[in-house]
């Protein structure tokens, strides 16, 4: 068990932290997945390589989800035509130059729904109907949370680079 631990640990605490927002919130939650893993590797079958680390990853996204479920972290949707302000979103390239921990910061200062939303959609490939589903919630919820955490990322990175263009 402690080889395994040694194994994963730092890849189900970093998915912890995406969901999470804290790091404190993250070790918690890196204590109960690694548990709820050991408890349920007679249910995870080897299909070649990336299986493992699929599956484990895939126990640990349900394990935070359960959590933030029970925190209830969703806001009532409004409509994205409701939502005030448009934004401009950087470019890829922009992107690329900001630090990885940088960007890991700026996911961990979202809010909770937005976090989660934003991760369900972009990391684990989601569609908002889908994202509905898990969290239960609509899909209108889904997608102005959705929005919500665009517009959000792109002010903290444009403020990133305003930063770093005085300095």
């Amino acid at each position: 068990m402690e080889r395994m631990y040694h194994m994963i640990g730092e890849n189900v605490f970093r998915i912890c932290l995406r969901y999470m927002g804290t790091r404190f919130d993250a070790e918690d939650m890196l204590q109960e997945s690694i548990i709820k893993i050991y408890s349920s590797i007679g249910k995870f079958k080897w299909q070649g390589p990336g299986s493992f680390r699929a599956w484990y990853s895939k126990v640990t996204v349900n394990e935070c989800l359960q959590k933030l479920r029970k925190k209830d972290i969703l806001q009532d949707g409004i409509p994205i035509e409701n939502v005030d302000g448009l934004f401009t979103e950087p470019e890829e390239k922009e992107i690329e130059r900001i630090p990885a921990k940088v960007l890991q910061k700026m996911l961990c200062e979202m809010p909770d729904g937005y976090r989660t939303v934003f991760n369900l959609y972009v990391f684990e490939k989601k569609s908002h109907k889908e994202i509905a589903g898990i969290l239960g919630i609509n899909e209108k919820t889904s997608s102005s949370q959705f929005f919500r955490a665009r517009k959000f990322l792109c002010g903290k990175i444009e403020e990133y680079f305003k930063k770093s263009d005085s300095q």
